[in-house]
């Protein structure tokens, strides 16, 4: 039966109520959502127990100030916003209990850029199109389709299963203002002159405080096209790095439009994803190539990696 579990004191800058993506119907013009940090939002549910794609709270730069309704058992995961429990600050990567009435604050980041909160049991909000994330642009999914208001109150099926969970301090990332990231040339890499591309894995991109979480806008050196930068709408990857007339990068994230008419000039690998998540504006951005094979093979790493810490949180 469900639960309330939180009360919304403070709703922070952008909280929404986030999973694993709703993915299949693109090609109805709905784009997938879903955590941005999908490998902090998955350690988040193992650490209370629940299935890896459990809808949680996404906080992004200042997160919120919650009043436990119940006795809850959490997790906070992600970027650092020094949380705390009734003034007192508690260990990020690890679930804990609140008891009835204990107020948990979030604050401003001080490291990365979004936190997430699991709830053992989960969080009721209606599944829509097989997924309870939040799509603001659309208006649906999560908590009324929006970012959690001032005097909300969340309900769930909060269960005590075995707090004090945590994991090994090396999977924790450590978030940089200086970021590598991986990128597969193409599909359009031949819509671009030699020099863009050679500048493109080169040259350093700055993260425009234009950005959110539909797209990280980039600034730096322009890059030139052949014939211009149309090409005929094609689908977008969450990932795909689309260049505008204006020459400068967007990388595509978690809100991403379905299809798109300009050229793209390269996709981030999936397990780089979370890094970009984690990054505020200002963050620079050097970009590699990488083959397809050798993503391959990093993703794979890394949901065995999650499989094992699964195996492990039982």
């Amino acid at each position: 039966m469900t639960t309330p579990i939180f009360r919304v004191i403070k709703p922070g800058l952008q909280t929404t109520v986030q999973d694993i993506g709703r993915y299949g119907y693109q090609q109805f013009g709905v784009s997938p959502a879903g955590a941005m940090d999908p490998y902090a939002m998955q350690v988040a549910n193992l650490l209370v127990g629940n299935s890896l794609g459990e809808a949680v709270l996404e906080a992004s730069f200042i997160g919120p100030i919650l009043e436990a309704l119940c006795d809850l058992e959490i997790s906070i995961c992600g970027g650092d916003f020094s949380p705390k429990v009734d003034g007192q600050t508690v260990q990020m990567w690890k679930s804990f209990v609140l008891t009835k009435g204990q107020v948990v604050s979030v604050g401003q980041c001080k490291r990365g850029a979004r936190t997430y909160i699991a709830i053992a049991g989960g969080i009721d909000v209606p599944t829509v199109l097989d997924s309870k994330s939040t799509f603001i642009n659309g208006n649906i999914g999560g908590f009324k389709g929006r970012a959690l208001k001032k005097e909300d109150t969340l309900s769930g099926f909060p269960l005590i299963r075995k707090p004090f969970k945590s994991i090994h301090p090396d999977l924790i990332p450590v978030y940089k203002k200086q970021l590598d990231i991986r990128v597969m040339l193409g599909p359009h890499d031949h819509l671009f002159t030699e020099q863009s591309l050679r500048q493109f894995l080169s040259e350093g991109y700055c993260i425009s405080p234009q950005s959110n979480r539909m797209g990280y806008q980039l600034n730096g050196q322009k890059l030139e096209h052949c014939k211009g930068p149309d090409v005929i709408s094609d689908p977008i990857p969450l990932g795909g790095i689309q260049v505008p007339a204006s020459g400068q990068p967007i990388i595509l994230m978690a809100d991403h439009q379905t299809t798109g008419g300009y050229s793209r000039i390269g996709t981030v690998i999936s397990v780089d994803i979370p890094k970009l998540a984690q990054a505020v504006p200002d963050t620079m951005i050097k970009f590699s190539q990488i083959a397809l094979n050798e993503a391959q093979r990093l993703y794979l790493e890394r949901q065995a990696l999650i499989k094992r810490l699964a195996l492990a949180a039982k």
